[in-house]
């Protein structure tokens, strides 16, 4: 009954393998947690990080440049209201010298008239220097997180000579030349064939190089990465590991060993605590190949997870 209820799913879990399967995950430095990086992709990811941040802070600096340049533009309609104010003090000042004589009964009058213009100067003058207490304020915040251009341009500079600086090491590096000497007039055939040899041996290193490059010659690209999965698997890299067993079935989905990619690649998630995705792919195995041993091996893993 759980066998036909598990081959009932089919409709729904294979196919997940007719495209690249969506559960890989390493290697993808657009995840928000990646994982299976190579060194150079640790690097790669760090400048991202470092860009993005650079970016966010650009950012937030223009919005705030735009906030403080409404504040100013209202703190200078502040000052023109106080120098309208200031002059028409001076004018009611010159208006009542005039009409001293005439308009106030008495010097005690016109005394307290002064008294009210000069207080109200007085208060002017407080607004203004807490106007301009600000403004300076504003532009003291501005330069203390400014981004320059000089200092966007020397990140970008100093990528740029990463990048070339990584070039050139792999370029003249001795693994590179090593390879370029050691497959030099050999058939991709021929370093398949020891490639082989050399993984039944179990000597894992020489065998990851030749399948290496016969990956950069393009040559059967599908099994080389698969191989090299399985090497991952065996030496429990298993980050690794999902992310070659991954590219192979991109390129290759009906391949005679996606039986076993597939449970150890459920194997591999298991390990690295991506229980979630392991299930999917145990279940997907016990409905594409129901009656295989790996079929049964993975109701016996779906069993212990319960």
């Amino acid at each position: 009954m759980k066998r036909t209820l598990l081959v009932a799913l089919a409709t729904i879990v294979v196919p997940l393998f007719s495209s690249e399967p969506s559960a890989f995950g390493a290697g993808n430095l657009n995840n928000p947690n990646p994982y299976g990086l190579t060194s150079s992709e640790e690097v790669i990811l760090q400048n991202k990080n470092n860009l993005h941040k650079v970016v966010i802070k650009s950012n937030n600096q223009a919005n705030e440049v735009d906030s403080i340049r409404d504040r100013i533009d209202g703190l200078q309609a502040i000052l023109e209201g106080l120098a309208v104010k200031s002059q028409e003090n001076k004018m009611s000042m010159q208006v009542l010298n005039q009409k001293s004589s005439e308009a106030l009964e008495s010097s005690n009058e016109y005394e307290k008239r002064l008294t009210e213009i000069s207080q109200k100067n007085s208060q002017n003058i407080e607004e203004i220097k807490m106007a301009m207490s600000e403004i300076s304020r504003l532009v003291d915040t501005i330069n203390s997180s400014y981004v320059t251009k000089s200092e966007f341009n020397n990140l970008v500079t100093d990528i740029n000579k990463f990048k070339d600086l990584l070039a050139k090491e792999f370029k003249h590096s001795p693994a590179a030349k090593k390879n370029k000497s050691e497959f030099e007039g050999m058939k991709n055939s021929d370093i398949e064939t020891k490639a082989k040899a050399y993984y039944d041996k179990k000597y894992y290193t020489k065998a990851i190089e030749h399948y290496t490059y016969l990956i950069e010659k393009n040559y059967k690209p599908a099994t080389s990465n698969y191989m090299i999965g399985e090497m991952k698997y065996y030496r429990k890299n298993y980050a690794d590991a999902i992310a070659y067993f991954k590219k192979s079935a991109s390129l290759h989905s009906t391949a005679s060993y996606m039986p076993t990619l597939m449970i150890h690649t459920a194997l591999s998630m298991d390990k690295t605590g991506d229980k979630t995705n392991a299930k999917t792919f145990y279940e997907a195995i016990i409905a594409k190949y129901p009656n295989s041993k790996h079929a049964n091996d993975a109701e016996k893993y779906l069993t212990s997870m319960k």
